[in-house]
């Protein structure tokens, strides 16, 4: 199982989130999710709100196309980014580790 999926423009990912963390960041994969930092307290949907407008910032699109799919009061969530306009170079990187 891997954390990312291709559903024709969407990509679905799996995550682990970190809140209240030092700043926004990719902190890489853990175990089969992408382990995303982020500096909001999970109060009020603020870490989520926080989430989908750092996500929207790397892939190039509005946090409005970040959909959270699964996971609204947990760490483990599921995303959709919706039509993304660009594959930031984490991003490519992680999905060639992967590939192998």
């Amino acid at each position: 199982m891997t954390w990312y999926c291709w559903k024709g423009t969407i990509l679905f990912l799996d995550l682990r989130i970190q809140p209240r963390a030092r700043q926004n960041e990719i902190a890489g994969i853990m175990g089969d999710r992408l382990r995303v930092r982020v500096k909001s307290p999970p109060v009020d949907g603020k870490a989520n709100q926080c989430l989908a407008e750092f996500l929207g910032a790397q892939f190039g699109v509005s946090a409005s196309k970040v959909e959270l799919i699964s996971g609204g009061n947990r760490r483990d969530k599921r995303i959709a980014i919706h039509a993304p306009a660009r594959q930031p170079a984490w991003f490519l990187a992680l999905m060639k580790k992967e590939s192998g």
